[in-house]
């Protein structure tokens, strides 16, 4: 290739930059905080219900310090670090039966809804706004009926597990439980929401993707799937487990198809579909046979809410979950009730929900190519739709056809699931695994890096700067960028991920703390005859069915015949995309984004073919244990300050600005907007557990009776940022079909920072109320 010069305007922008970045870097230096530091206060909220009949004009707002009690809220103080528990002690189990002692529980792990990163697209700018949907931990304990072996899976509604995440809920584990809960039965799988806060990873790319380290969400995180493994541990009773597998249609299409079709077509000639179809189902029973939970997995990436998008919400695998909750615990608001469904993550990583495929927003036309990219405005015009009006119609026709699907194959699962509980876990040092490509032939994977078509994104939600997918070759250009703000990249990382032309050496950089993981989980849980592999990122379509028929050729291999073998995505550390060798050779996004170079997932088939024959012969306890991960005490803290939240002068917060109107038909959406303040907030003091209610009018009983909280997917919390502190508050309720006749409020619920001269800062409650407004069917 020919050598570039550079022009004026180039040599002042690689200027422009270099200075910048080195401000940034710091400033950033200077922000450091200690994991311990921060105190996170908790508590809990019981609504009481007003027995006084509907005000018919004006609203009230109420407020109350966390130093004191009202009669509408408890609460209490406890700090972030949790002081060394002694062992809880295991109830006697019932034995004498045929099945499995199970236990289900589910738990917020919502965080911050405001001024924080959404996780999933590294789009800068794409802060939380307020909330549509709050995020959950939904928790599984399976144990023999002697209660000698036992397993625990969690589908989290996060984008992803990160390792100080999972590190610090095993250490939390260990202190309450003892060994009963390690790091070889535990397996925490994030549904890959992206529309969940960032900011609780500690690998300095996850670090800048999140815009900083936020200890409140870390903290809220840990704790909500810690209770939600406590509520099942309490809940366990003996019970049989059924399994069931069938076809989902309709719902995904291959984002990367030039990329599948690197493929061998005598493998893909074996596939009706470049992608998964199959949903397996696991149901719960009681020995009863009264529900107890449903576990699902399925390959698709829940991106129906694109990166436009400022609410925080579970996305389509969450609302398929909301669907069959609600159906299963009737008469229970959202988020209560003792039936739990969990849809996990599975081999999703060129999967997308948006069905119609790829056009050119300015034109129309379809840019379903190579490189994804539009002959007006090039990649950054072309986007991938759903089958909806919009992204929240797109997200509940996707979710409700997915919770269907598993409705059905719940109601009609006969398949007992029998036999012992076996697990097995390693950790690994992904950047130098000897990879027997055959008896004779052997390569290695590499140090992390990222391509140049990493910067591109995908057709679910595009990059900032015009990079383009496919890239096989580096740009001048970027390369100068990149060498004087971070180094070259050695010849030997360069040679080992060829023919990715790398954009990061991510695992040559160490400041302030290194960029990506070296020391990766691999762990195999297995429940007679169905083994689950968690995979610690986003196994491609193919990748998946190789190493499910690897895996469980594996097991035959040693006796244990007709396993079946399911993909659990997004499990106990995040490292990007793992493509087919064949697939990496195009450069595609999931190429470029699978870090640890083109051998990783012969790596991973090699490692969990060794798992699954340690479980098949009993030689677990022979297993090497391998490099325990690091877990970082100092992260960068979030650039976005705490400020003293303000009302308006004459106001008070929780004051109602736009009242609600006197009435309202189904349909319509009543929006009510009220004096507000910073709902971060409402992390570090939870006095109230939602940030509203839509609450009904019940004449016999004189009281009013909460119908939706802000995990109903019918209501909506917006939350508008002014300047000095000011800022509002919307509610919308959007009536459903479903709603009764009668008189209805809106009540808001929240938190304010203030702060006197020379006194620490104090979070105060506070509450709104709406004028009561009718709601009519004709």
């Amino acid at each position: 290739m020919a050598k570039r010069t550079f022009s004026n305007l180039e040599t002042f922008l690689i200027f422009l930059l270099v200075m910048m970045t080195a401000i940034t870097v710091a400033l950033l230096s200077l922000l450091f905080i200690t994991s311990g530091t921060i105190e996170n206060h908790k508590g809990n909220h019981f609504f009481s219900t007003t027995q006084s009949p509907p005000a018919t004009q004006g609203s009230t707002a109420t407020q109350s310090s966390t130093t004191t009690q009202s009669s509408t809220a408890t609460q209490s103080s406890t700090a972030t670090q949790t002081s060394p528990e002694t062992s809880t002690p295991e109830p006697p189990l019932f034995q004498n039966f045929s099945g499995y002692h199970i236990g289900v529980g589910r738990a917020d792990c919502t965080g911050q809804v405001a001024d924080i990163n959404l996780m999933g697209y590294s789009k800068s700018g794409q802060n939380a706004r307020g909330i549509l949907t709050r995020l959950y931990s939904r928790a599984f304990i399976m144990a023999e009926p002697d209660g000698s072996n036992r397993t625990v899976f969690v589908s989290i509604d996060i984008g992803m597990v990160s390792q100080r995440l999972r590190l610090e809920v095993l250490n939390r584990l260990q202190s309450k439980y003892g060994s009963l809960y390690r790091r070889d039965n535990v397996i925490l799988s994030g549904t890959h929401t992206h529309s969940g806060p960032a900011g609780y990873f500690q690998y300095t790319v996850f670090v800048i993707a999140s815009e900083g380290f936020s200890n409140q969400t870390f903290q809220h995180m840990v704790t909500g799937i810690l209770k939600s493994i406590d509520i099942a541990h309490t809940n366990m009773k003996p019970g049989k487990i059924f399994i069931n597998k069938g076809n989902v249609d309709g719902v995904q299409i291959n984002r990367s198809p030039y990329s599948y079709l690197q493929n061998p077509q005598s493998e893909r000639a074996r596939y009706s579909s470049n992608t998964d179809k199959e949903m397996v189902v696991l149901k719960m029973v009681d020995l009863n046979g009264d529900d107890l939970g449903l576990i699902s997995w399925f390959a698709i990436h829940p991106v129906s809410m694109n990166n436009s998008n400022h609410l925080v919400n579970s996305d389509n695998v969450g609302y398929a979950s909301y669907l069959l909750e609600q159906e299963k615990n009737k008469g229970y608001l959202p988020g209560q009730g003792p039936f739990v469904a969990a849809f996990a993550s599975s081999n999703l990583g060129d999967v997308s929900p948006n069905i119609l495929g790829p056009h050119c927003i300015n034109t129309g036309e379809s840019c379903d190519n190579p490189n994804s990219t539009c002959p007006i405005g090039g990649p950054s015009m072309c986007i991938a739709k759903g089958p909806g009006q919009d992204m929240l119609d797109s997200t509940q026709i996707i979710g409700r056809t997915m919770y269907q699907r598993a409705k059905e194959l719940y109601a009609s699962a006969s398949q007992e699931v029998t036999g012992p509980l076996a697990s097995a876990h390693q950790w690994v040092n992904m950047t130098d695994v000897i990879v027997w490509l055959n008896s004779t032939h052997a390569a290695k994977t590499c140090k992390p890096a990222l391509g140049y078509s990493f910067a591109a994104g995908t057709i679910d939600g595009v990059g900032s700067l015009n990079f383009t997918q496919g890239k096989t070759e580096g740009d001048p250009f970027w390369d100068t960028i990149r060498d004087q703000i971070l180094g070259k990249p050695s010849e030997e990382i360069k040679e080992c991920h060829k023919p990715k032309p790398i954009l990061l050496h991510t695992g040559e950089l160490s400041k302030p703390h290194p960029w990506h993981p070296d020391i990766v989980d691999v762990q195999i849980i297995t429940l007679g005859s169905l083994a689950i592999t968690a995979i610690p990122g986003e196994f491609t379509t193919m990748s998946g069915r190789r190493l499910r028929e690897a895996v469980q050729a594996e097991f035959a291999s040693h006796g244990m015949q007709n396993m079946t073998v399911v993909i659990s995505g997004l499990c106990n550390v995040y490292t990007h995309y793992i493509t087919t060798y064949e697939e990496y050779q195009a450069q595609r996004y999931e190429a470029a984004s699978t870090i640890y170079g083109p051998h990783t997932l012969s790596a991973y088939i090699q490692l969990f073919r060794n798992l699954a024959k340690a479980i098949a012969t009993d030689t677990v306890a022979d297993l090497n244990r391998g490099p325990e991960p690091p877990f970082f005490k100092q992260l960068i803290l979030p650039l976005i300050p705490n400020i003293v939240d303000r009302a308006p002068i004459g106001r008070t917060f929780g004051d109602v600005l736009q009242p609600a109107k006197p009435e309202y038909r189904v349909g319509e959406v009543a929006e009510v907007i009220f004096v507000g303040a910073n709902p971060k907030n409402s992390v570090q003091n939870q006095t109230h557990q939602t940030f509203l209610t839509v609450e009904k009018y019940e004449a016999t009983s004189t009281s009013w009776q909460i119908v939706c909280n802000d995990a109903s997917w019918e209501t909506r919390f917006y939350w508008h940022k002014g300047l000095l502190g000011l800022s509002n508050a919307t509610v919308e309720w959007h009536i459903p079909d479903t709603a009764q006749p009668g008189i209805y409020r809106i009540k808001y619920f929240g938190h304010n920072r203030k702060q006197d001269i020379l006194k620490p800062a104090v979070i105060l409650s506070f509450e709104g109320t709406s004028s009561a407004f009718e709601v009519v069917t004709t």
